[in-house]
């Protein structure tokens, strides 16, 4: 597997992506946007709140995207399914096996809607049920566990936990399943109907009566989002959102955040606010960063 440097990559390439990226451009950075889609934005008929806008979502998202790549922004549409961090961080991606590489990372992928309505779910929330398999992964060492998910993103928290415990069966909540089936895990197609614990996760129950017992849940709809990638970093998180300093700064060296990511006002303007900010402060980051390499050689 090969690595791929860049000097910053931002994931998400709606307003808040964009608007970083251009700044970091103009300032002479290498920048890559991976961009899976325009997600919520294209839901939108027509925007006629932004200055100087009155277009559908798919519209501003697609001008976005080619007035970034106008200024020489490395546009890769894929999917991220994990990122990790050592001296820089790692990207992980679905439809290649090289790895991407960078010292500064602004997430900007939105806020994920998916959810599920299952009675016992947020009650059992990190005393069995888990978001992230890299975090508590640990904890279900030898014990048997389920992944909730049917996509690339599923595969690759299954993948991971499959080194740790003694079973992984990944949920497909009515779906097919046959990727994972593929991939060799235990599949379980049936409809999911409830959590089940006495102040701990001890089985899931499905619409057609069946159980079953497992210690561990991993939550894996969809893919990956911001807050997703932030929790696997150990980033603060203010609820389901970022946490943020006013410089568009997450805890961790390097990490910015910018966008519906963050919370509070899920608009266009805030979201092209927040990532100019989360692009000039990780701009002035990478140079701080390139001002130390050229003082030691």
């Amino acid at each position: 597997m090969t690595n791929n440097i860049k000097q910053a990559i931002i994931i998400g390439g709606g307003p808040a992506g964009v608007s970083a990226a251009l700044y970091l451009a103009r300032a002479g950075q290498k920048v890559c946007i991976i961009e899976n889609g325009p997600g919520a934005l294209a839901k939108a008929h027509k925007i006629d709140n932004y200055y100087g806008i009155a277009a559908s979502g798919a519209k501003l998202y697609a001008a976005g995207l080619e007035q970034a790549r106008s200024l020489g922004v490395e546009i890769l549409q894929d999917e991220v399914l994990g990122v990790e961090y050592t001296d820089r961080f790692t990207l992980s991606l679905k439809n290649t096996d090289e790895q991407l590489q960078t010292e500064a990372l602004i997430l900007a992928t939105g806020s994920k809607n998916i959810t599920l309505n299952l009675p016992g779910l947020i009650e059992l929330e990190g005393k069995g049920i888990s978001y992230c398999a890299v975090c508590d992964g640990f904890f279900f060492r030898k014990k048997n566990v389920a992944v909730l998910g049917n996509g690339a993103y599923a595969l690759h928290e299954a993948a991971y936990l499959k080194q740790l415990a003694d079973s992984v069966t990944i949920l497909t909540n009515g779906q097919s399943g046959d990727a994972a089936k593929a991939a060799g895990f235990e599949v379980n197609t049936s409809v999911l109907q409830a959590i089940e614990g006495n102040g701990k996760l001890s089985s899931i129950r499905f619409t057609d009566g069946s159980t079953l017992a497992v210690d561990g849940l991993f939550i894996a709809l969809g893919t990956a989002d911001s807050t997703d990638m932030a929790r696997k970093l150990g980033a603060e998180l203010n609820g389901r959102f970022i946490r943020i300093d006013g410089d568009g700064a997450t805890n961790i060296p390097g990490l910015f955040a910018a966008g519906d990511c963050t919370g509070g006002l899920m608009q266009v303007a805030k979201a092209v606010h927040e990532g100019a900010r989360a692009g000039l402060t990780a701009l002035k980051f990478l140079r701080q960063r390139q001002a130390g390499e050229n003082s030691n050689k």
